[in-house]
C-alpha cells in the first residue's frame, strides 16, 4: 500500500468526512488545508435530485461569478467580417470564419470559449466531433450563440462561466482560487448555488441539493451542509 505523504496525513486529520458544514466554514477549511505549490483552484460538485436522462432535466447554463474565476480564459469568435472589430474590442482572442473552422477541424483547440453568430452556425456545426467532446460548442443557452459576440465575450472575460450537469446528476465548477478571500470564494460560490436552485425543474421531485462539496485541487472534499444553502 502507498505510504500517505506527511502533508496529506496533516490535511486528513483536520477533516471529519462525515461532518457538514457552512459554506463559510467549508470556504475557510479548503483554504487551510490546501497543499498545492500553485495557485490551486476552487471547485463546486453539486449533486441534483434531478434525471439527466430526461430533456427538461439536463440542467445546462450560465453563472456570472461577481469575483471572476481568477483564470483569464481565451475567448474564440467565429462571426462576420462586420462583427469582427466588435469582438476584438472586447478582448476575443481569435476571431474569424472560415480559416479559424479549418484550423479548428485539425484539431486545434487552444482556447476555453467558444462564441458563434447564429448565422455562421451552418459552418460551425461542422466541428462538432471537436468541439463537442470538450463541452466546448457554442450554444443559445449558454449565450454563446448570439449577435451580440461582443457582450457576450466581455462576459466571459469578466466571469460568466458554463456549466452542465454530468450522467450522474452532478455539477462541477470553479468558483475561484486558493488565494481568493474567503468573502469572494463565498460570494462565488453562493452565485452559483442560488443560480442552480432557480433553475430547479417542475419535474424534479424529492430532494433537490443532494450534497454538495467544495474542494482546491489535489485537496480532500469538503462537505457542505445544503440546508445552510437555501
Amino acid at each position: 500500500m502507498a505510504k500517505i505523504p506527511k502533508k496529506r496525513q496533516a490535511v486528513n486529520k483536520l477533516i471529519d468526512p462525515e461532518k457538514l458544514h457552512s459554506l463559510q466554514d467549508a470556504v475557510a477549511l479548503v483554504k487551510k488545508v490546501n497543499t498545492a505549490k500553485f495557485n490551486a483552484s476552487v471547485d463546486l460538485h453539486v449533486n441534483l435530485g434531478v434525471d439527466p436522462r430526461k430533456a427538461d432535466q439536463a440542467i445546462r447554463g450560465t453563472a456570472t461569478l461577481p469575483n471572476g474565476t481568477g483564470k483569464s480564459k481565451k475567448v474564440l469568435v467565429f462571426c462576420t467580417p462586420d462583427k469582427e472589430e466588435e469582438a476584438k474590442n472586447a478582448g476575443a482572442d481569435f476571431v474569424g470564419l472560415e480559416e479559424l473552422v479549418q484550423k479548428v477541424q485539425g484539431g486545434w483547440t487552444d482556447f476555453d470559449v467558444v462564441i458563434a453568430m447564429p448565422g455562421v452556425m451552418g459552418q460551425v456545426g461542422r466541428l462538432g466531433r471537436v468541439l463537442g467532446p470538450r463541452g466546448l460548442m457554442p450554444n443559445p443557452k449558454t449565450g454563446t450563440v448570439t449577435n451580440e459576440v461582443g457582450a457576450a465575450v466581455t462576459d466571459v472575460k469578466k466571469g460568466k462561466i458554463s456549466f452542465r450537469v454530468d450522467k450522474y446528476g452532478i455539477i462541477h465548477s470553479t468558483v475561484g482560487r486558493v488565494d481568493f478571500s474567503e468573502d469572494k470564494l463565498v460570494e462565488n460560490a453562493s452565485e452559483l448555488i442560488q443560480t442552480l436552485v432557480k433553475m430547479k425543474p417542475a419535474s424534479s421531485k424529492g430532494i433537490y441539493l443532494k450534497s454538495v462539496t467544495m474542494a482546491s485541487t489535489m485537496s480532500p472534499g469538503i462537505k457542505i451542509d445544503p440546508k445552510t444553502l437555501r
